[in-house]
């Protein structure tokens, strides 16, 4: 039979255009093949582009799915310049900039969250002591962010400084004071040892004042207890008992705040405070616990040294450096990001026993105005280093300071300055055993 004819050529073009106005393809191949109708070139064309189409849309959206990875990495390597990442390493919680220090965490904390702006320090009195109100000790402290709060009222007994409080040039009251030890045994004594004990430890105290903590044992040493006070009926007892002992060996400091561990910082800055107002001449510092061994004559032998000139600007104990919060609100330790904001506390050293200049108590106690309390006494003492731009200094070997029990012989102890968590009857004893035998100390041994 025959084949009905399809239009005429120019039918078929006149389709072709048709197709290409609308954005179709039709090749003249399809359009000119008689055997064909237009609705079949229509359909033949329709399917070409929504292949064509489809393969587009498809490889577009790889491209961008490509470029958002490349983007996510590269952002997470920090390696564009304006995209801000987490950073692959955090060091410190302060950076050194021309401004001072600031902290490195910028902008990742909550609205709520107090942000640390520089607090003004509050001028001296006209005649507090030099080393408190002198133009050093206040153009040395710098800029720190991170610490500052709005609680500038400090109180005694019926009104605690909370934490995050600023602290007043003298917040608390003496109840117990000793203004003049220093001036009548030596306005200059080579090193002054402060103590942080409570009430009830009378037999780690009297432990002390024979052992390590005896005035007589090398010269030029000043022993002084830091305290608070107790509420409550024991507590008043215990006070009368503190005043009758203070009566009798002049060596204890008391202010009235609570005396409890969150305001061991206060009961720190009290002594720091005393050390500057009433001892300025001092050549060095120790701040102690009551459990602790401190062998006093290697301290001054191998690190202060009383021939030498006495140093300053000089902070050295148990380093601990590039330490973290302890986020846990169960620890003992628990630092809120409320109070720390940062990621990493500054370079400190353990709170069990450190030694610095007797320049530096000043210093720090004018730095400490400014920065909002804290309730770790060594970390809050690194952030006041850090705001004066002072780095720790670390001792002359690692086994010198010891933040915990190191086991016993008159070897070992003879060659530390600091060890942990002692009863007063330990204390006694291992301290007459290696005075015995701190001659060849490494020779003998200890069996009891």
């Amino acid at each position: 039979m025959h084949q009905p004819r399809c239009s005429s050529l120019r039918n078929s073009r006149h389709v072709a255009t048709v197709i290409g106005n609308k954005g179709l393809f039709a090749h003249d191949k399809h359009l000119t093949r008689c055997h064909r109708c237009p609705s079949e070139v229509v359909h033949t064309a329709t399917m070409q582009w929504r292949r064509r189409y489809c393969c587009t849309h498809v490889a577009r959206l790889l491209s961008l799915l490509s470029l958002l990875v490349v983007l996510v990495i590269l952002r997470h390597q920090d390696w564009l310049p304006g995209i801000k990442g987490p950073t692959l390493r955090r060091e410190n919680p302060v950076a050194y900039t021309e401004g001072g220090l600031h902290s490195i965490d910028k902008g990742n904390h909550s609205s709520s969250q107090i942000q640390l702006r520089d607090a003004p320090v509050p001028p001296a009195p006209p005649k507090m002591n030099a080393n408190l109100s002198s133009p050093q000790a206040d153009s040395s402290p710098q800029r720190v962010t991170g610490l500052e709060s709005s609680l500038a009222t400090n109180a005694s007994l019926s009104g605690e400084v909370g934490l995050g409080g600023l602290l007043t040039l003298e917040p608390y009251t003496y109840i117990i004071n000793e203004p003049n030890k220093c001036r009548e045994d030596d306005p200059e004594p080579l090193l002054v040892l402060l103590i942080a004990t409570e009430a009830q430890q009378v037999e780690a105290r009297e432990a002390i004042r024979q052992t390590w903590g005896n005035e007589s044992v090398v010269p030029g040493l000043v022993r002084l207890f830091l305290l608070g006070v107790k509420e409550g009926e024991v507590g008043r007892l215990q006070q009368s008992s503190l005043e009758a002992e203070s009566r009798r060996h002049h060596d204890i400091l008391q202010q009235d705040f609570m005396d409890t561990y969150n305001n061991l910082t206060i009961k720190t800055l009290m002594g720091m405070h005393w050390v500057a107002a009433h001892c300025p001449g001092a050549n060095y510092v120790m701040k102690t616990d009551s459990d602790m061994f401190v062998n006093t004559e290697y301290l001054v032998h191998k690190l202060l040294q009383p021939k030498n000139q006495p140093k300053r600007d000089y902070f050295t104990g148990y380093l601990m450096k590039g330490y973290a919060p302890n986020r846990n609100k169960n620890s003992k330790w628990y630092m809120s990001h409320e109070l720390y904001p940062s990621e990493r506390y500054p370079t400190f050293c353990s709170g069990t026993g450190y030694v610095f200049s007797g320049d530096l108590a000043g210093k720090i106690y004018r730095a400490s105005l400014g920065i909002r309390r804290l309730h770790l006494e060594d970390v809050y003492t690194g952030i006041c280093l850090a705001k004066l731009r002072i780095e720790p200094t670390p001792p002359p070997n690692e086994f010198l300071f010891n933040h915990w029990r190191v086991s016993y012989s008159s070897c070992k102890y003879s060659h530390l300055i600091t060890s942990h968590q002692f009863h007063p009857n330990e204390l006694l004893k291992y301290w007459h055993h290696l005075q015995r035998n701190k001659h060849n100390a490494c020779i003998n041994t200890f069996n009891n």
